[in-house]
């Protein structure tokens, strides 16, 4: 009986340490914010080049975001972040 019980703590120490381990490792999906220069903004992945330079768009990152939650226009955001938003409207690359 002694020795299953030390199995069983044995084991659960040995998924208590994995999960940890997976924890540790894993990284959190992050997304930056886009906003143009009409108070607009949307979570992007990727900062791309190919932003029209009137437009304005400048990055941060996703904890600028709950800061300024109040200020700003959020827009919907998209599954393909290639584009941006003009004016209230969704102009992909």
């Amino acid at each position: 009986m002694i020795s299953r019980k030390s199995s069983l703590a044995k084991t659960a120490l040995a998924a208590a340490v994995a999960v940890g381990a997976l924890v540790a490792v894993a990284s959190p999906a992050s997304a930056d914010v886009a906003c143009n220069r009409y108070g607009e903004c949307w979570h992007v992945r990727d900062h791309y080049d190919r932003y029209p330079r009137g437009l304005g768009v400048r990055f941060y990152g996703d904890d600028w975001a709950s800061r300024h939650h109040r200020h700003y226009h959020w827009r919907q955001d998209r599954d393909d972040d290639h584009g941006y938003y003009s004016h209230g409207a969704w102009r992909p690359f």
